[in-house]
């Protein structure tokens, strides 16, 4: 299969405290990554990580068999050509906890704004791009609402409109349910089930350990920085091989 994400040996600290130790992961195409593990484990920072949102310190990331180039400057690690950067995060879309959507714009002209100015594309087949985006998530009728006037469910679906808006390779997803009110979380998870069954790349960091369980093709565990565990989703979460894992998975499955 080919590969559409690859990330090797990464290391990032912040000051002293070194958040990922060596992180190595083979994303294929049309591949669900589930990336599980507790708070403080490194999975934000690792998928942050993956558009150069955070600068590692050492290790490689591949994209769509690309890699990023990378240069020291005062000693410090910096991306060697912004163009590149900013082609590959073109490349990818990022679903961040908090929404992000800007706040002046109507939901519509969220989705609309990088494809037209940024790729360059026709409005008018953006905006009928646009809109066949805002039926596939459930928000036709706000297609004219400002974010203000949303729930958090709707903002994040809207928000997951917009990332599908600039046609990415992958989908990243930072924990996209953790802002959200209870009753609001199934209806984003939906949409992300949806996008898993089309065949979609998508890297997903989650505490929801059924719906991970349920649509991965592939489940992590991190633990202090490093991959613990990694298999199918019916040995991660159902016959964890570390008594770590075990211990997360149970407190955290039937939740």
């Amino acid at each position: 299969m080919t590969s559409a994400i690859v990330i090797r040996d990464l290391h990032k600290s912040f000051g002293s405290l070194e958040v990922l130790k060596g992180v190595s992961l083979d994303a294929a195409e049309g591949e669900v990554i589930s990336i599980i593990g507790a708070s403080g484990s490194g999975k934000s920072t690792l998928l942050r990580c993956i558009p150069l949102l955070e600068v590692p310190d050492s290790g490689e990331i591949i994209i769509g068999g690309e890699a990023l180039r990378m240069r020291r400057r005062h000693g410090r690690p910096e991306p060697a050509d912004s163009s590149q950067v900013n082609r590959v995060r073109g490349s990818l879309g990022f679903v961040f906890q908090s929404f992000n959507l800007w706040p002046h714009m109507t939901v519509l002209q969220n989705l609309i704004e990088a494809p037209v100015h940024v790729q360059k594309r026709s409005r008018a087949e953006c905006v009928a791009e646009a809109e066949a985006l805002l039926k596939k998530v459930g928000m036709a009728e706000k297609r004219d609402a400002y974010p203000v006037h949303l729930s958090g469910g709707q903002q994040q679906r809207a928000a997951i409109a917009r990332a599908l808006a600039m046609r990415p390779r992958a989908l990243l997803f930072d924990e996209p349910t953790s802002s959200l009110d209870p009753e609001l979380v199934g209806e984003v998870l939906q949409v992300i089930a949806g996008l898993a069954a089309e065949g979609r790349t998508m890297l997903i960091v989650t505490h929801e350990m059924s719906f991970a369980a349920e649509v991965s093709s592939r489940a992590i565990f991190l633990h202090a920085g490093r991959i613990e565990e990694e298999g199918p989703p019916k040995q991660v979460f159902g016959d964890p091989l570390t008594e770590r894992c075990r211990s997360f998975v149970a407190r955290h499955l039937n939740r």
